[in-house]
């Protein structure tokens, strides 16, 4: 199983640990996008403060993640898994994980990335600032940039497991699997249910939304679960406990859509 997670828009601060090695990162097929894209950010930073700013998409109270982001190959790292926080990780809580939801967590997590193109909650790295909706002067549009050096390196990570996508629409515009692993693949939405008037009324929330699916990969981590595709994993869900109703693609070569209904937020 590979679950495929957004990352947070805040971050923790870097570690104590040694500064950035590349070349540990995993996923190496996308090295060579990942230095073009260190270079060219660490350069903008570096320069003019206010163009950085804008191209960022910074408001004046976060004029300090320019200055951070100059400092990238020489700050501490830490585990990835460490730098992400907000809704979805805090939900996910991967350091309270046992022993063994922790290695399946480090094996079945990939974590998309303006700046790494994707990493494992294990890599290395400083906190940074640079989301995929960043078009860099040089480079473009990072969504665009991304996926054309994706699709070889993730079908390759994928394997033929089921592969469960849970990023935000941002991110996903990075690599769309095709084809076969297209077929194994599932994406999530969440919906609240309420009724009103003695009538269902369902809605997307979005704060909520994290947090159902940062609980989902807890869940499944935690359960040592492995589904094999979309329809097992629908089961696996429903035996966790959770309400799914399952989209099968009407053609094959389509990701699987399934909706997880919730009545309490929380």
């Amino acid at each position: 199983m590979l679950v495929l997670l957004p990352p947070s828009e805040g971050k923790a601060a870097s570690g104590r640990g040694a500064p950035l090695k590349a070349e540990s990162l995993s996923l190496p097929g996308l090295a060579e996008a990942r230095a073009a894209v260190l270079d060219e950010l660490v350069e903008l930073c570096a320069g003019d403060e206010e163009k950085a700013r804008e191209v960022l998409g910074l408001s004046e109270g976060l004029r300090g993640e320019v200055a951070k982001n100059v400092e990238l190959r020489t700050a501490g790292t830490r585990p990835a898994g460490e730098i992400y926080t907000g809704v979805l990780y805090d939900a996910l809580d991967l350091a309270s994980l046992d022993a063994a939801a922790k290695r399946r967590a480090a094996k079945s997590l990939l974590v998309f990335s303006g700046l790494w193109g994707a990493v494992r909650t294990g890599d290395r790295i400083p906190s940074y600032r640079c989301s995929m909706g960043v078009k860099l002067p040089g480079l473009g549009a990072l969504g665009a940039y991304w996926r054309s050096v994706m699709d070889p390196v993730l079908t390759e990570a994928a394997g033929t497991g089921l592969v469960l996508d849970l990023r935000s629409s941002a991110y996903a515009a990075a690599w769309k699997p095709k084809g076969a692993v297209a077929g194994r693949t599932a994406t999530v939405r969440v919906l609240h249910s309420q009724i009103v008037d003695g009538v269902e009324k369902r809605s997307v929330v979005s704060h909520f939304n994290k947090a159902t699916k940062g609980r989902i990969v807890r869940d499944l981590l935690t359960a040592g679960a492995d589904p094999a595709g979309p329809a097992e994993l629908v089961e696996t869900l429903r035996g966790l406990g959770y309400v799914v109703e399952a989209q099968p693609p009407a053609k094959a070569g389509r990701a699987w859509s399934l909706d997880v209904v919730v009545t309490q937020i929380h």
